[in-house]
């Protein structure tokens, strides 16, 4: 190979291996992981953590998280993995049902 040709193949390949690694990139940073999800719960709570746990439910996983409060009570937080969260579903579009005389739109 000469110099031209070996760097015209490098300028090809790694774009592309970088846009093939992007997705998985992406997603190893969106997870969420139990240290985070601890000082999370610190910081929205203002308590001191007593006990943290991962479980994992199928692909679901989430912390369950032990928390003295301020106030002096125990509390525990559910904080899902951050990969796990879901665009909350969409308002349906289709009409009401009405009054149980039919379908019929009034006017």
């Amino acid at each position: 190979m000469t110099p031209k040709t070996l760097i015209l193949t490098r300028l090809l390949v790694v774009p592309l291996l970088l846009a093939a690694a992007g997705p998985c990139l992406a997603k190893q940073d969106t997870n969420l992981t139990l240290d985070q999800a601890v000082e999370q719960v610190q910081h929205d709570t203002g308590g001191k953590v007593l006990s943290a746990d991962r479980r994992e439910f199928g692909r679901r996983t989430e912390y369950r998280i032990k928390v003295l409060t301020p106030g002096g009570y125990v509390r525990t937080v559910t904080v899902p993995s951050e990969s796990d969260r879901r665009p909350a579903p969409a308002q349906s579009t289709k009409n009401p049902a009405g009054n149980g005389r039919g379908n019929k739109e009034k006017h």
